[in-house]
């Protein structure tokens, strides 16, 4: 028996609590980036020039979704063009190195220099995602192009040193806020913008808003108000969200029940078998292990992601961030897996 949705309807449907067919298999880009060495070297679309060139980067998205068995489109490729665009430097890295922050814009959260409008969307590199964005979204209109962002602790953790802005956050609560507000008001508008040019749903990635960083008394002062203002202001316009969060999340699991978002997106080490008793009405997602993506056999990787669909999870995808070396075999077997089972 064939499938009765097509991707995009079956993962709008699992946001929506609907009906569906199977779970929606995804790699929502961003963090989670499946353009992996193999992929690129077999197509001859490479990064980091899609980083660069809207067409490039619109057919890399259509060589990740035909190589990988992943049900839709993932973009941007990385984690650095909100704070590039808010002023920090970026190593652009290379087909087997994804970008990272080279320098920190500012020193600390009380510069007061910094005070951006709209300053992402005025940025060539995001004229270039929007480009692939709108290309692909009306080319494919059957599958779900997911508009990735970094959510507002690790955005601001690459504008200012990670350890500084940690710091920060306990010493300088005032201009900590003022800051992370700032931040928070560029990623709406760029997230909106993302959905206005055909994202299906926006992906919210906040690594930085962990529970083993922060515990949950800073998790709910900083990151829980931020990520729930980004959701309103997307439920605004109709698009649903994801959010996802690293680490163990033992210590703010409770504070992450108050998040707003259409579903939650955790790390291999949660049983999301037990969150889902726990908090029956929340839709999951996960929670594949990369590093057993990127190091273990097929046959592991098949059991493993027989296990989650055994454990009803709504939708499936990694736990957190490829390696780029992640061999496209072991992809597969995970993709194949669930398409066939499912």
């Amino acid at each position: 028996m064939g499938d009765l949705f097509s991707p995009k309807e079956r993962l709008l449907r699992t946001l929506n609590k609907q009906g569906r067919d199977r779970p929606p298999l995804i790699c929502p880009g961003g963090m989670m980036n499946a353009a992996v060495v193999e992929v690129m070297e077999k197509t001859g679309h490479t990064l980091p020039a899609a980083h660069h060139q809207g067409a490039l980067m619109a057919d890399l998205a259509w060589d990740v979704y035909e190589k990988t068995g992943f049900e839709n489109f993932g973009l941007p490729f990385c984690m650095t063009l909100e704070a590039e665009a808010l002023g920090s430097a970026v190593d652009y890295g290379s087909l087997t190195c994804e970008p990272k922050i080279q320098q920190e814009a500012f020193s600390s959260v009380k510069d007061r220099a910094f005070a951006p409008q709209r300053a992402i969307e005025k940025t060539k590199r995001a004229a270039v995602v929007l480009e692939a964005v709108s290309s692909l979204s009306k080319k494919y209109p059957d599958i779900p192009v997911i508009g990735s962002i970094t959510g507002p602790l690790s955005t601001a953790a690459s504008l200012v040193d990670p350890m500084t802005f940690l710091k920060e956050l306990y010493r300088n609560k005032a201009e900590a806020h003022r800051f992370l507000n700032l931040v928070t008001d560029e990623l709406m508008q760029w997230a909106q913008l993302l959905a206005d040019n055909g994202a299906t749903v926006i992906a919210i990635a906040d690594p930085t808003a962990t529970g083993e960083i922060l515990g949950p008394k800073l998790f709910e002062e900083y990151a829980l108000p931020r990520l729930n203002r980004l959701v309103d202001a997307l439920h605004s316009m109709r698009v649903p969200v994801i959010i996802h969060i690293c680490g163990d999340i033992r210590r703010v699991k409770e504070q992450l029940f108050k998040l707003q978002g259409d579903a939650l997106s955790v790390d291999a080490m949660v049983n999301l078998g037990i969150l889902k008793e726990e908090q029956g009405a929340l839709t999951t997602m996960g929670n594949l292990s990369t590093y057993l993506l990127q190091s273990g056999k097929p046959e592991t990787v098949q059991a493993r992601a027989e296990a989650l669909l055994k454990k009803h999870i709504d939708i499936i995808a990694p736990a957190c961030g490829l390696s780029t070396s992640t061999p496209l075999e072991n992809i597969r077997a995970f993709t194949a897996t669930l398409k066939n089972r499912g």
